[in-house]
């Protein structure tokens, strides 16, 4: 079975393997405290352009996501997110079990925007019962987001006004931030997102890592105790090293953007080799994951060999998968899928 439901199928990327079997034997202080751990935090403060951010390591997309907005709320408060988010759907509630709520948006494509921050915060301040509501304290984007969707620059901008404007924190989850650096059409770059958000992370997880996600906090306001609040939440962790020595050998001689690029480009292969099948995208996607919608009949022989992940029915004879990519993606599997997608097309 060749497999394409996700991009973390894999372990590491053999790179990051030798460096943690070169350091194996190495003696350093716990919990983040070594030379590898710095030197990869000064790294990414260089590619942020931001000397005076805070990078802090952390294990997991859902401890980092619950880490980071339950340390910026107050009890009162909930986070802004569109109804398909991370958050909303896919984390089991960790959000809530934090103590917060997750005020969630319409949306068609996974983004949300500007227009309709603004109506969320107007509709509850101009509600003359607001204080019996939850109150909007952040809000929750991703990059790219769970349809593979992307923010161009301008919307960003746009968001971070609003934010800005009416004093919401803007938290950006960047699980797979790489796959949307390397996107077709991209114009955000780490310099940029760092000055647009108040705290986003670049994932490694889903990126060619074993684990982690390097927090970025940008704004001094939510600096302050951070790592106590890592530690209250269980995700301080104590051979901190590992995590260390897998940003470094991620970007110390940009391999992250290598394969990140590896990843986006054997997906648009498959993206267009479904398109000359007469397939369309359920979402219009330039990233690492792709949306087709394919006939059941010709799904179910596809199924035979290969591994999709069931995104929704759209009719009676159509079913929409998410054929996704990684760093680990072998350019002959890909191959042999779009000469199979071919075939059964008749095209």
């Amino acid at each position: 079975m060749i497999r394409f439901e996700c991009d973390y199928l894999e372990g590491m990327h053999e790179k990051i393997l030798q460096k943690l079997q070169e350091t194996n034997r190495e003696q350093y202080p716990g919990y983040g405290s070594d030379p590898h751990t710095e030197h990869a935090k000064a790294i990414l403060k260089e590619l942020c352009g931001d000397g005076h951010a805070e990078v802090h390591l952390l294990v997991g997309g859902t401890q980092t996501n619950l880490t980071v907005i339950s340390s910026i709320l107050r009890p009162h408060q909930g986070v802004l997110c569109v109804n398909t988010g991370h958050v909303n759907v896919h984390e089991t509630g960790a959000i809530e079990a934090t103590g917060h709520k997750v005020l969630a948006l319409p949306s068609e494509d996974g983004k949300i925007t500007a227009a309709q921050i603004q109506a969320a915060y107007d509709g509850h301040w101009n509600d003359v019962t607001h204080e019996h509501m939850v109150q909007p304290g952040m809000v929750y984007i991703s990059q790219p987001t769970e349809n593979g969707t992307t923010y161009t620059k301008a919307e960003l901008e746009e968001i971070s006004k609003v934010c800005r404007s009416c004093g919401l924190p803007l938290y950006l989850d960047g699980a797979r931030l790489g796959y949307a650096l390397a996107s077709e059409g991209n114009d955000l770059t780490l310099k940029d997102i760092t000055a647009l958000t108040d705290v986003f992370y670049i994932g490694g997880t889903k990126v060619g890592a074993l684990m982690g996600e390097a927090v970025v906090i940008a704004n001094p306001a939510f600096q302050r105790d951070f790592r106590y609040l890592i530690k209250q939440k269980g995700a301080l962790l104590a051979k901190g090293r590992f995590l260390g020595l897998q940003f470094e050998a991620l970007f110390e001689n940009g391999l992250y953007f290598e394969i990140s690029e590896h990843a986006v480009g054997l997906a648009m292969k498959i993206r267009r080799a479904f398109e000359n099948a007469g397939c369309a995208m359920r979402f219009d996607s330039k990233t690492n994951q792709q949306f087709p919608i394919i006939p059941d009949a010709m799904l179910d022989r596809l199924r035979e060999k290969y591994a999709f992940d069931f995104w929704e029915k759209t009719d009676e004879g159509h079913t929409a998968v998410r054929v996704c990519t990684s760093w680990a993606t072998k350019e002959e599997n890909v191959e042999s899928l779009l000469a199979d997608v071919k075939m059964l097309s008749g095209k």
